[in-house]
């Protein structure tokens, strides 16, 4: 007995002294600038959101934080790189919703989100807009349901790309709303839209920037959003969720993450940084206007946020039949 308590008291003391140390460590940091990791060229949707944040993080933390562009293999390079990196803070990863459709696209990569990740925050959500041409007779999502049902096949609709975000926005359409209409991919998110206003295709569902021209001069027609909140840019644009698909809830996103074990003091250190960071008023304001809509939490609701992201994208590219590399 006397052995036992001896070796429960030796135990007691290495925990206290490993938290009391975590915590020093926590209070110090950090004490050198930190590297912030993009998976995506410079001046992409990614990068704007690591500039703009990054700086205002590096104002809370009083270190600064230097965005590096590891571009290449749809921002799997990136990846790699911060989950092979040691975990102490000083290197840091802005994930986009892209990368997550890429882990369930090709089965065979070098980590694990799940595993070798530390989330810290969700950043960032934008949502794409539904519109159609004016001569489309539907001026709801009810109304273009019944539409498209009626008329099976002879709809078609545009997005910027297979696989990205308008294209698996468009898809999840089709399957909640289970209409058949056709997947017009362009290149770039700029045809897309103006392919609609041409009356080339009937349907589109680009970002909020790219409509808001268009949908100005009465050249395209708003019918819902596709986050579950109302957009800031749009707010009489009533979701897709309150338009009769409850649930629906797709949108690009960006969020903070770090290497696998990285101490929980740390990782609550960076998530109280990104929320005061991005919660104010100059910041959210130039996110609207970027279509962007701030969107913070737990490290814990990021972490489930993730695998929910995991798990529809899994189902959306089996209903589309993609190719899983």
């Amino acid at each position: 007995m006397v052995m036992k308590d001896v070796l429960r008291l030796i135990i007691s003391l290495v925990m206290l002294t490993s938290v009391q140390m975590t915590t020093v460590w926590a209070q110090n940091y950090p004490n050198k600038p930190i590297r912030m990791l993009v998976g995506f060229a410079t001046g992409g949707s990614t990068d704007i959101v690591a500039r703009l944040v990054g700086q205002k993080i590096s104002e809370q933390l009083g270190q600064p934080i230097i965005v590096e562009n590891r571009s290449g293999a749809a921002g799997s390079i990136a990846i790699e790189k911060v989950t092979a990196s040691s975990p102490d803070g000083y290197t840091l990863l802005m994930l986009a919703g892209s990368q997550v459709v890429q882990a369930s696209m090709v089965r065979k990569l070098p980590y694990d989100l799940v595993r070798d990740l530390a989330p810290v925050s969700l950043v960032v959500t934008g949502p794409v807009v539904m519109v159609v041409h004016p001569s489309v007779p539907a001026d709801t999502v009810e109304k273009l349901i019944a539409y498209a049902r009626s008329q099976p096949g002879k709809l078609s609709y545009a997005s910027d790309g297979v696989a990205g975000v308008q294209h698996l926005a468009g898809e999840l359409f089709k399957m909640m709303a289970k209409v058949d209409i056709v997947h017009v991919p362009f290149k770039g998110g700029s045809e897309g839209p103006v392919a609609v206003a041409a009356g080339q295709v009937q349907i589109g569902v680009p970002s909020i920037t790219g409509a808001l021209p268009l949908m100005a001069s009465g050249k395209l027609r708003a019918l819902a959003v596709s986050s579950m909140k109302r957009a800031s840019s749009l707010p009489s644009v009533p979701t897709l969720h309150e338009s009769g698909l409850s649930g629906y809830d797709f949108s690009s996103w960006q969020g903070l993450a770090a290497p696998a074990g990285l101490p929980k003091a740390l990782v609550a250190r960076l998530n109280a940084a990104v929320s005061k960071a991005v919660n104010t008023s100059d910041v959210r304001e130039t996110l609207s206007k970027q279509g962007r809509e701030v969107d913070t939490g737990t490290p814990e609701q990021f972490a489930t946020f993730i695998r929910n992201e995991m798990a529809k994208n899994d189902r959306l590219i089996k209903f589309v039949g993609l190719k899983v590399e």
